[in-house]
């Protein structure tokens, strides 16, 4: 009896992270704090959520041992414990993708063909590699501005969408072009690569993000940032 209690109750401890992450607010907290560390208000306001709801999503999350907070003069500030973590989220989208139809469906929504257009290609890790080494693209992080200086692919040039109309003279036209974003189903990018690919641009899209490409222990770049604060656009 004693050994069958012990076992219910580490299974219990462990159910305890699977209900940490069963509630989509959380995933998109995860998902953020995977780029760099946050404020809990610029959490808050990169999730579309109050103040209140962000701290309780928050402090779930660090009871499973998810996330850590560090105190930064009077803010809180959150990072994710350990970079495991971006391999559960996308185990959880894998098992998700392969067993379940209406993400298929969902998918397809939030990454759209245009009828007009071909349709993009989505790169793989090793394949990006690959063009990195011939050097064969130009890499484009369309992520904030904050959360590339926190980290980025060596080389990428950042232009938020909204940036990107602006500055499409940066941007060469006889070289492919690589878009890329916070991660799998950041749709940043295929946005970026669907309006360049409309003015005649080379294009092609990463498949996942950041994340992904740091937890593979594959090269980045950091820029030396002063704080955490700073103008964000979700």
């Amino acid at each position: 009896m004693a050994e069958f209690n012990l076992e219910h109750d580490l299974r219990e401890a462990l159910a305890g992270i699977g209900r940490a992450i069963g509630q989509p607010h959380r995933l998109r907290l995860l998902e953020l704090l995977a780029q760099r560390e946050y404020y809990v208000e610029q959490l808050a306001e990169l999730s579309s959520l109050t103040m209140a709801s962000a701290s309780q999503h928050l402090q779930h999350l660090r009871r499973a041992g998810l996330i850590t907070v560090r105190r930064d003069g009077r803010q809180m500030a959150y990072r994710l414990t350990d970079e495991r973590i971006i391999d559960l989220l996308g185990l959880v989208r894998q098992i998700a993708r392969s067993q379940i139809a209406e993400v298929e469906r969902l998918l397809s929504q939030l990454f759209p063909n245009d009828p007009d257009l071909t349709p993009l290609v989505a790169l793989s890790q090793a394949e990006l590699v690959q063009q990195m080494e011939a050097g064969q693209v130009t890499l484009l992080d369309v992520r904030p501005g904050a959360e590339f200086e926190a980290g980025h692919l060596p080389g990428a040039i950042n232009l938020s969408l909204a940036e990107l109309e602006q500055h499409l003279d940066s941007l060469p036209k006889d070289q492919s072009i690589v878009a890329y974003c916070r991660g799998p189903y950041c749709a940043l990018s295929h946005k970026a690569a669907q309006m360049l690919q409309a003015r005649g641009y080379q294009v092609q899209r990463f498949e996942d993000g950041f994340p992904e490409w740091k937890r593979a222990g594959l090269p980045i770049e950091t820029l030396q940032r002063s704080s955490l604060n700073g103008t964000q656009h979700p």
